[in-house]
């Protein structure tokens, strides 16, 4: 993945549900998208503006998972939502 930073297009709304799941609607084409606790924990990071490199951390950390799986599950969901017009490259 690219080092370029990924924030989230401005017609997204973010909604966070007990659990820890969250959903995602784009309001330019209606569409939702569910994410899951640990897609939701990056979510979150990226609204507050975190690199790749702080989101893996904040995976390690909250899941003790090691670097290689907190990177791969964090860049195969940051490739979704950049295929689905969710994020663009600031």
């Amino acid at each position: 993945m690219q080092s370029s930073t990924l924030v989230p297009v401005k017609d997204i709304v973010f909604t966070d549900f007990e659990g820890g799941e969250a959903v995602l609607v784009d309001l330019n084409t209606t569409k939702y998208y569910q994410l899951n606790e640990t897609g939701a924990l990056i979510w979150r990071c990226l609204e507050s503006g975190g690199s790749l490199e702080d989101i893996v951390s904040e995976m390690q950390s909250v899941y003790d998972v090691s670097r290689e799986h907190a990177l791969a599950s964090v860049e195969k969901l940051l490739r979704s939502l950049e295929s689905n017009k969710l994020v663009k490259r600031a």
